[in-house]
């Protein structure tokens, strides 16, 4: 089943047109990417940076994305996603090794983040049906996670396939009057908005869901822009996170870039380093306030330990009209690398970074009034142990967390 689809074309779907964007080609191995005509008169830059819109046709690099150009490998599910798509490929006795990355990007076609879509699509059409009860899915997926096979591989498929991350998630469709779910869909019924349900790893706490909500609570309280967040609840009482997603308006689209596909870099081995996000949003935004919104999340992830701050878990959103803004924060969390560093530098400091290198960071940027901005969110995260109760998080870990955050504040 090797290299079956050998070209597919690229479109962006902001609302109801398809708007031509070029097209991909597989060619001995190798990919590349040419505008369409139509597209390159519109002047938006797709990707800034690293495929500048002209008439050439242009091959992508061997790394860090299997020869995909990065703004396209951002449609691609990775962690729980890939995890998903590759057995639900095997239970039909397809060997996803014989999968190129076009063949993948297939399967994305319509329901991928952002407003990217693909054609050929490989059809899996979404039912807007009642969504399977959150615990059975949650006891699905930790089946998956441990190698086992589950009932409902193919609804997890569907409504989680596209998904990136490590951590399991699906995309719903949610009516915040009625408090009801459905599957997630690429146009959901008159009343429900799209939303992100996230469920436990394998190594989690059983109150992951409560704690992430405490620190978007935390977040909001230092001034952090994020999209809403709640908890939902199984029938065993047991809280799931779900956020509401900012690739989304409605039934709109806006174009979602990380700054690891933006930048080309491979999030698990990246030497990126706060300077390196706020020189993007400078770019991208073109107001000196980008500075300020990159700078406050680089001060809440350093005195809130948030050491997952990979390149992935950044991006910037585009209109239709071509205008860029660095997107609300997600995937704020308590967390540790595995080798206790910070996942992105701050002034080339990773493993304690200290207010000493955020005010580093921030003269070289020139960044007003900083020690300010620093204050407002030490203060915010002091209040940790009210916005923890208030999120039914357990005294276990908010004693734990409590003793970690108090280490942070030089």
């Amino acid at each position: 089943m090797s290299n079956i689809i050998e070209k597919i074309r690229v479109l962006f779907k902001f609302e109801k047109d398809e708007i031509p964007v070029g097209e991909l080609l597989l060619v001995d191995k190798s990919i590349f990417f040419r505008f369409d005509s139509s597209f390159k008169k519109r002047k938006i830059e797709l990707s800034p940076f690293k495929l500048k819109l002209n008439s050439e046709t242009k091959k992508g690099n061997t790394t860090p994305f299997d020869g995909l150009f990065g703004v396209f490998a951002d449609s691609l599910p990775d962690g729980w996603g890939r995890l998903l798509v590759d057995r639900a490929l095997a239970a039909k006795g397809i060997d996803s090794n014989d999968f190129s990355m076009l063949d993948r990007l297939t399967l994305v076609g319509k329901n991928g983040p952002g407003a990217l879509i693909y054609q050929p699509y490989f059809e899996t059409e979404i039912e807007t049906d009642a969504l399977t009860e959150l615990d059975q899915i949650a006891k699905a997926t930790k089946s998956i996670l441990e190698g086992e096979s589950s009932e409902i591989i193919d609804e997890l498929f569907v409504l989680g396939g596209s998904s990136g991350g490590a951590r399991p998630k699906i995309n719903v469709g949610f009516h915040s009057k009625k408090k009801h779910l459905i599957s997630g869909a690429e146009i959901l019924p008159k009343g429900y908005e799209h939303w992100i349900i996230k469920f436990p790893s394998t190594f989690d706490p059983k109150d992951i869901a409560n704690i992430e909500f405490a620190y978007y609570l935390m977040a909001k309280e230092a001034k952090i822009e994020m999209s809403e967040c709640r908890l939902f609840t199984g029938k065993s009482g047991r809280s799931y996170f779900g956020t509401k997603r900012f690739d989304r308006i409605g039934n709109n689209r806006l174009h979602l870039y990380s700054v690891a596909g933006l930048l080309e870099v491979d999030f698990r081995m990246s030497m990126l380093d706060y300077g390196h996000i706020l020189d993007c949003a400078f770019k991208l935004e073109k107001k000196i306030s980008a500075y300020d919104k990159v700078f406050r999340l680089a001060c809440f992830n350093v005195f809130a330990h948030n050491k997952d701050d990979h390149s992935k878990n950044f991006a910037f959103i585009m209109n239709e009209k071509g205008d860029w803004k660095f997107a609300p924060a997600f995937d704020l969390t308590f967390s540790s690398s595995s080798h206790g560093l910070h996942s992105t530098m701050v002034a080339g400091e990773s493993k304690q970074p200290t207010t000493f290198h955020l005010l580093e960071l921030a003269n070289h940027f020139k960044i007003k009034k900083p020690e300010c901005i620093m204050e407002e969110v030490q203060k915010a995260i002091s209040h940790w142990p009210n916005h923890a109760k208030k999120a039914g998080v357990s005294t276990t870990s908010i004693n734990r967390i409590s003793k970690a955050l108090k280490n942070k504040k030089g």
